[in-house]
């Protein structure tokens, strides 16, 4: 049975890893709290000791406000730590499979879906230590897989961290009385962490390289979010403003390796369905 070390067991995606694929195969973690503050070596000692066939890296801080305004706590999250585990992993021979994140695109002014290969210069802190990441992990280990992640959703459920999301925000925001604001001119995908988590199982033996991983949508946020209201069959408030944003990723070269997720509009028909909502 392949042994997976698994970063961040404890949050939002490496939570439902530990649940999913329990008994598919030997699923260990560091100590509760350890790379908060554990130093490179003890990372390397740590992985030294438990010998893993995969690490799968989930950890970081992920909310662009707190990494904008904390940044030198992010920069140790976002990119030192996976910089550390490159290393570790090229020492042991492990397979490193590490999530980056859509922010990447953060800034760029090409419309429509958005491959791989664009010059990238990210707008905001986490976006920026991301594209960092990738760049000083695929210098130390070629063979580590970097999956650009989009914004992702769960119910709450299995008694699992969960974390504020589009239907969340919506279903919120219905009981309330309250309004919602969604641009006109964003773009991006939104994916259900469950879809993800179980295509994650294919990722992990992909060829080296940057991936975007997730719902590819061709719709704007506006759009999206009435979409999303209708299917879970509640009147919401929405307002339109036009700031412009692209994060919408084209995920053709995932699906050239026949790893193919639901649209962003399926994925919540897939996860009412799950929950036995529909």
């Amino acid at each position: 049975m392949k042994k997976i070390l698994v970063t961040g067991a404890g949050g939002f995606v490496g939570s439902r890893v530990m649940q999913q694929w329990a008994g598919h195969y030997e699923l260990c973690t560091f100590p509760k709290g350890f790379l908060a503050t554990a130093g490179e070596d003890a990372v390397r000692q740590a992985v030294l000791q438990q010998r893993p066939d995969v690490i799968l890296h989930t950890a970081a801080i992920s909310d662009t406000g707190y990494c904008a305004g904390h940044p030198e706590q992010a920069y140790r999250a976002n990119v030192e730590l996976p910089v550390w585990l490159a290393r570790a992993a090229a020492e042991t021979g492990a397979k490193l499979v590490a999530f980056s994140s859509d922010q990447v695109y953060a800034g760029v002014e090409q419309s429509g879906p958005l491959p791989e290969t664009i010059p990238l210069k990210p707008a905001n802190v986490y976006g920026q230590g991301k594209l960092e990441m990738e760049q000083r992990v695929q210098a130390l280990c070629p063979g580590a897989v970097l999956m650009r992640a989009t914004w992702m959703y769960d119910l709450p459920g299995y008694r699992l961290p969960i974390r504020g999301n589009l239907p969340l925000n919506l279903l919120r925001a219905a009981q309330r009385g309250e309004s919602v604001r969604f641009s006109v001119r964003d773009f991006r995908g939104i994916t259900y962490v469950r879809q993800a988590v179980a295509l994650l199982e294919a990722a992990l033996t992909l060829p080296g390289g940057v991936y975007n991983f997730g719902s590819e949508n061709a719709e704007n946020m506006v759009l999206t979010a009435r979409q999303f209201a209708e299917t879970l069959g509640i009147t919401v408030d929405i307002q339109e403003a036009d700031w412009v944003r692209n994060l919408a990723m084209d995920c053709s070269k995932l699906q050239a390796h026949g790893i193919v997720f639901d649209t962003t509009q399926a994925g919540l028909t897939r996860c009412l369905r799950d929950y036995g909502l529909l």
